[in-house]
């Protein structure tokens, strides 16, 4: 496996349509994604004193954080709708690799700031609603 450049991790998301197409969300300087699950403890007197899980039990999600440059692009714009409205939205995380990955996510979290002397910035956060599967 090579190293891959972290400016090829990008977020895009749908443009609503059917099919959908997935636009790239523009000026974002980093990206970052983590998953998460719960475990399911199956632990019984039979465990002869070690801990067990089940496997594939509990919840598991996806969580989206992105930082960035505010270009006003449509993208951004429908974030911010999405933002507002608390509204499910499909998005794309997409490798140097072509790896592709879908899911619906909710933005719980959007920033915006900007110093006197410098660019307008944001920072979002996205949760899963849902399965993340590969594209």
């Amino acid at each position: 496996m090579t190293a891959q450049q972290g400016s090829a991790f990008l977020l895009k998301i749908s443009d609503g349509g059917d099919p959908a197409s997935y636009q790239t969300v523009a000026g974002l300087r980093t990206t970052q994604m983590s998953v998460s699950g719960e475990t399911v403890v199956v632990t019984s007197k039979d465990s002869q004193g070690w801990r067990e899980l089940l496997s594939g039990g509990g919840t598991r999600a996806v969580s989206v954080s992105a930082a960035g440059i505010f270009l006003g692009s449509a993208a951004e714009a429908r974030i911010r709708a999405n933002a507002m409205a608390g509204t499910l939205d499909d998005y794309e995380l997409s490798f140097e690799d072509g790896e592709k990955l879908r899911g619906r996510f909710l933005v719980q979290r959007l920033d915006y700031a900007g110093d006197f002397n410098g660019e307008r910035n944001y920072t979002l956060q996205l949760e899963s609603s849902g399965a993340v599967v590969p594209a």
